[in-house]
């Protein structure tokens, strides 16, 4: 049966997950992000998986390494209305470039965002709402059909991650993170080896790119992350969370 948001779960099926979600981590320690991208989507979960991608600064190593597995895993762009002109034609040179064949666009829904945003200034009153009507929501509903998820997410990104697994539960789901040990060289190295294009912003200084509104430029020597929901108390969107609640950990 397809997992469905919000329905009740029976703590013994929790258990069980996460006991998968240990015994994967453990089975695949040491191995390549290639091999454990591999293993996940032709042996583990095939046809029930896909890739979220934002298509920002470093989601092309992913993109590019699951276009090479299997060119029609699902990937996931969860286009709010709030993104950058730039990510867009970022997203459409890559699908084009990769050679992608299963991009599923998923939109918040008009009547949630007529009661929630009807000025679209939600992210300013209340971003972290903002973040669950036009993000969370639309991709619960695109995962319902799938057992696991591909991330992009990585220990050296912020201090919120640093305990991260290679494989992670989140409600009835599992997670996968292939590149959960890989620095910022290792992505650029891999970048600059298979040729791939940088995301337009970033030679302006955008390292960690979300919506437009919430996303500025960093310094030189900044955080990459620094430049997300700046100077305000909220360092994740909310789509990577636990029993409802943000994931934060390592201080």
């Amino acid at each position: 049966m397809s997992p469905v948001p919000n329905a009740p779960f029976e703590t013994s099926a929790r258990i069980a997950l996460r006991d998968r979600a240990a015994s994967l981590s453990a089975a695949h320690a040491g191995r390549t992000a290639e091999d454990v991208l591999k293993s996940a989507i032709r042996d583990e979960f095939p046809g029930r998986i896909g890739l979220v991608s934002s298509f920002g600064t470093e989601s092309a190593v992913l993109l590019r390494m699951v276009a090479e597995i299997d060119p029609y895993v699902p990937v996931i762009f969860l286009d709010t209305d709030k993104h950058f002109p730039e990510t867009v034609a970022y997203r459409d040179r890559l699908i084009d470039t990769l050679g992608l064949c299963n991009i599923q666009i998923v939109r918040p829904r008009p009547v949630r965002l007529a009661a929630e945003d009807p000025d679209g200034t939600l992210h300013a009153r209340n971003p972290d709402l903002c973040c669950h009507v036009r993000k969370t929501l639309p991709m619960l509903s695109a995962l319902r059909s799938l057992d696991c998820w591909i991330t992009g997410r990585k220990r050296s990104q912020a201090a919120t991650r640093a305990e991260l697994a290679l494989f992670e539960t989140q409600d009835r789901w599992l997670k996968v993170n292939p590149l959960v040990e890989w620095s910022r060289d290792d992505i650029a190295a891999y970048m600059t080896r298979h040729d791939l294009p940088d995301h337009p912003l970033k030679a302006q200084g955008y390292l960690s790119i979300g919506c437009a509104p919430c996303t500025r430029a960093v310094a030189p020597g900044e955080d990459a992350r620094a430049g997300r929901w700046a100077g305000q108390d909220k360092v994740e969107c909310g789509i990577h969370i636990v029993d409802g609640k943000i994931v934060r950990r390592g201080g």
